[in-house]
């Protein structure tokens, strides 16, 4: 049996869930999300629980007993709490500035970025170089998060670019130089 589907999900005071059979609706403080269920796939929710149970044990149905059970988890505190990632824009004269539902990057490139926030994501620039995605849907979150730092990949050389804060890059080293004749 999947250790990760067996996991009961705890369910937050303010959090309701709406069980259908195609899909869990999972409404709380911060909005509403939608959790498909395969077929086979079923969820109780009783005492401020929910469990996720499959009905064979064939292999498909097992694979998304756990996928099940984690996309559930992650609307269940998406709704309540929130997602969120931070990224650092590095280098000389890299920065970002928001503007309406834009924001505008400058990367050494011949002209600026303009990027699109998508329904559903806030983004805060502090100080042009720190920057903090959020949003209730932990993939949209990452999607953008990771998005943004395509922009401009952090270079192995230098370093300069955007990552994600705490990244740890592995740097090359530069031309060795020119040894004494």
């Amino acid at each position: 049996m999947s250790r990760i589907g067996r996991k009961p999900i705890s369910i937050p005071a303010g959090v309701n869930l709406e069980i259908g059979r195609s899909e869990v609706v999972v409404k709380g403080p911060k909005g509403e999300l939608r959790t498909p269920l395969p077929e086979g796939i079923t969820v109780r929710a009783e005492n401020s629980v929910a469990v996720v149970e499959r009905s064979g044990d064939s292999r498909s149905q097992r694979m998304f007993h756990g996928l099940t059970r984690s996309l559930l988890a992650n609307a269940i505190k998406g709704v309540s709490e929130g997602f969120s990632k931070e990224l650092e824009i590095v280098g000389v004269g890299y920065k970002a500035e928001h503007k309406g539902d834009k924001v505008i990057f400058q990367l050494g490139y011949s002209h600026p970025i303009e990027f699109s926030i998508p329904k559903g994501i806030s983004i805060q620039v502090e100080g042009g170089t720190k920057l903090t995605v959020s949003g209730i849907d932990k993939q949209l979150v990452g999607q953008v998060a990771a998005n943004i730092r395509s922009l401009r990949k952090p270079d192995v050389y230098k370093g300069k670019g955007i990552r994600y804060k705490g990244e740890v890059l592995r740097r090359k080293v530069g031309k060795a130089g020119v040894g004494g004749q």
